[in-house]
Formats: C-alpha cells, structure tokens, sequence
C-alpha cells in the first residue's frame, strides 16, 4: 500500500466521485479502468485534468477515482472537483489558486422536475384551439 495518500468526495449532478490521491508517476484510473478507455471525448479528458495542470502535479500523483451515477460528463465534473479538493487536502497553499479558478465550487445545477400538466419541465403540450 502507497505511504501516504489524500482522499476528497466530489459531486456533480447525479454523479458522486472518490478520489484517492497517491503519491506516483501520473496514472489516472476510473473504475479499474485506464482515464483514456473511460472519457471517449477530449473535452471531458481536459476537465478532469484541470486542476493537475493548474498546480503543475500532473505527473507528482496517481490518481484512483471510483465514479457512480449520472452520465459521464457529469462524472467527469465530479472528479474534477474530487481531484481539487484532494489536491487543498495535500497542500492548503494551492487552495487559493484552484479557488480563483473555481475549482473548488460544487456545480449546484441540476435536472429541473416535471410539473403536472406539462410535457417536461417547462414545455407544454401542443395547444388545440378546436
């Protein structure tokens, strides 16, 4: 087992993120599986490498995120927060820099309910006028 280790909860919509913070070379795995075989997109890659690239510990950790719920660009943002929350945990004097990026804010945006008599949350049903 690694010497040391920093763990942080991160949340984004319906996803919920562990991630476990290790003292390595860089690997990044999600749910046992390779960070390149998980993201198929680009963009989703980058959001989740923000806060390494900002602090410049890309290649200080290896990164172990277990992910669940929601879609994957909502578990992307999770671990996005996970992983900045991890990073305040090693160090408090990073905190300043990931706060003025944001990276420390929970997105609290989430799916608006169904209202009864709509056909989604705001969208009405066709109106007949005959």
């Amino acid at each position: 087992m690694a010497a040391t280790q920093f763990y942080a909860t991160g949340r984004r919509k319906e996803s919920t993120a562990r991630v476990f913070l290790r003292p390595g070379t860089g690997t990044i795995t999600v749910n046992h599986r390779a960070f390149d075989n998980y993201f198929p997109t680009e963009a989703q890659r980058v959001q989740v490498l923000v806060p390494l690239n900002l602090t410049e510990t890309a290649s200080q950790f290896d990164i172990l995120a277990t992910v669940s719920g929601g879609g994957v660009t909502g578990q992307a943002g999770a671990i996005r927060l996970g992983i900045a929350r991890a990073l305040c945990a090693f160090n408090a004097e990073m905190r300043p820099t990931l706060k003025k990026e944001g990276l420390l804010t929970r997105d609290a945006r989430a799916k608006e309910r169904k209202k009864y008599g709509m056909a989604g949350a705001r969208k009405r049903f066709q109106f007949s006028k005959r």
